[in-house]
C-alpha cells in the first residue's frame, strides 16, 4: 500500500512509545512492592468536578445529544467570553470564539486556514512535538529555533527577526510551554508579535496551560496584546477534562467564517455532551475546586523540583506554570553508565519502576541531555518516586 508523503513526514510520538513500554512493564510488576509510577504523561490526575459530571449525565438523560453549530454551542461561547473578562480582565467577544474537538482540532483548523504548502513557521526548540506536526499536516515546515535557559526556553523578538525569511508565515508559541513549564514575558511577547505583524505574518499561541499559572508576572493571556493574535485553549488541563476532547480557539473577526467553513466539513462540531457539561466549569463551585487543584499542582512543583535538584537532576528554569520539570540528566547518566536521556528513561523505568519522558520528542537541539517529568500525579506518588530515584542515584 502506498501512503502519502504528508503521512510519512509525521514522526512517531515517542512519548506514547515510551508509555506503551511503561504500561507493559507495569503489568509485570503490578503485584510487586514497587508498582510502576507514571511521571511521563501530561494528564491531570484529577477528573472533571461533580457539577460537570452531573451536567453531562443530565444532557444524556434529556436527549440533548444532537449537533450544535460548527462554531460551538452559543451559551458556552458566551461563558468562555465571560471567563476571559473575569479571569484576565480582557474583552474577548463570543463571536470570535470557536469551540473545537480539543485543542488539537483548534490547531489543525488554524494551520489549515493559514498555512500554504512550503510555508515556514518558527517554533522554539524544545517544544511540544504535535504542534509542529500540525504545521506538517498543512504541508508547511516547522522551523525549530534553539533556545536556552537564559531565554526561559522561549523565542525572543531578536531570534524571530533573525530567523525570518521570505518563506516564513509566522510563529507558533506556547505559554506556559510543554515540556518546560515556562512562559513568555508579556513585554517580550508583545515585541515578538510586533516583529511578526511588521512582516505580515501570524502569531499563534498555545495557551492550554494558562489556567495553571503560578506567577502573576506571566499568567496573562496573549489576547490582551492584539485582536490579531490567535489563541488556542483547552478544557483538558486547568479544567481537568482530557478525555472529553473539548477545546476552543480565539481568532480575528476576519478568520471566523473561514474556520467555520473548515470545521463544518472536517468536524461538524465538537461533542455536544462535552459542550453542555463544560457549561458547569464556570460555576463558582467549580472554579473554587479548580483553584484548589491549581494550588495543589503548585505545591507538587514546589516539593518535587528541589528534590530533583538535590539528586543531580538539574532543572535550569523553575517552571511558572503547567505541571512539568525539564531536567538535565547528564550527571545522572554518568552515575548509571548510560548514554543520554533515552537510555536513562528506560533504565529508570527498569530499575526504579518510574516512567519519565526522554527529550527526543521535543526538538533536535541537545535532546539527549534532558528528560521531562510530569508532576500531574499525587504528592504521595511524587514522594515515592523521589525515594526510588534517591536509591538509584545515590
Amino acid at each position: 500500500m502506498k501512503f502519502s508523503r504528508r503521512a510519512e513526514r509525521i514522526d512517531p510520538f515517542y512519548v506514547m512509545e515510551v508509555a506503551k513500554a511503561a504500561q507493559a512493564m507495569a503489568r509485570e510488576v503490578a503485584g510487586s512492592s514497587q508498582p510502576m509510577i507514571f511521571l511521563n504523561i501530561g494528564e491531570p490526575d484529577f477528573t472533571a468536578p461533580p457539577l460537570v459530571q452531573e451536567a453531562a449525565v443530565r444532557a444524556v438523560h434529556d436527549g440533548a445529544t444532537q449537533y450544535t453549530q460548527s462554531l460551538g454551542y452559543e451559551p458556552l461561547r458566551e461563558r468562555i467570553s465571560g471567563w476571559y473578562q473575569q479571569r484576565f480582565g480582557v474583552n474577548v467577544p463570543a463571536r470570535r470564539i470557536v469551540v473545537t474537538a480539543g485543542a488539537s482540532a483548534a490547531l489543525h483548523l488554524a494551520c489549515l486556514a493559514l498555512i500554504e504548502a512550503g510555508d515556514e513557521v518558527l517554533m522554539p526548540d524544545p517544544s511540544y512535538p504535535c504542534n509542529r506536526h500540525f504545521v506538517s499536516a498543512a504541508e508547511g515546515n516547522a522551523v525549530l529555533v534553539p533556545t536556552t535557559a537564559a531565554e526561559r526556553y522561549q523565542l525572543s523578538a531578536e531570534k524571530v527577526q533573525a530567523a525570518w525569511n521570505s518563506k516564513t508565515r509566522g510563529v507558533l508559541l506556547a505559554s506556559p510551554s510543554n515540556p518546560t513549564g515556562t512562559s513568555i514575558a508579556p513585554d517580550e511577547l508583545r515585541r515578538i508579535h510586533g516583529v511578526v505583524q511588521e512582516r505580515g505574518g501570524v502569531t499563534m499561541i498555545d495557551e492550554i496551560y494558562l489556567g495553571l499559572s503560578y506567577d502573576d508576572a506571566f499568567g496573562q493571556t496573549a489576547l490582551a496584546i492584539d485582536d490579531n493574535v490567535i489563541s488556542i485553549n483547552s478544557f483538558s488541563k486547568y479544567f481537568n477534562m482530557t478525555g472529553w476532547r473539548l477545546g476552543w480557539m480565539v481568532v480575528p473577526d476576519a478568520m471566523v467564517s473561514v474556520v467555520e467553513r473548515l470545521a463544518q466539513n472536517l468536524f461538524i462540531c465538537a461533542s455536544t455532551v462535552s459542550q453542555l457539561a463544560a457549561m458547569a466549569c464556570f460555576e463558582a463551585e467549580s472554579i473554587a475546586e479548580y483553584e484548589r487543584r491549581r494550588a495543589e499542582f503548585k505545591a507538587r512543583r514546589d516539593y518535587f523540583i528541589p528534590e530533583l535538584q538535590a539528586l543531580g537532576l538539574a532543572v535550569p528554569v523553575m517552571p511558572d506554570g503547567a505541571f512539568y520539570a525539564w531536567a538535565d540528566c547528564t550527571r545522572a547518566c554518568e552515575k548509571l553508565g548510560v548514554q543520554g536521556s533515552w537510555d536513562f528513561a528506560y533504565e529508570v523505568m527498569r530499575r526504579a519502576h518510574v516512567a519519565v519522558t526522554p527529550g527526543r520528542d521535543f526538538g533536535t537541539f541537545d535532546p539527549q541531555r534532558f528528560v521531562r517529568f510530569s508532576t500531574a500525579n499525587s504528592m504521595a506518588q511524587l514522594q515515592e518516586s523521589v525515594a526510588r530515584l534517591r536509591s538509584l542515584l545515590g
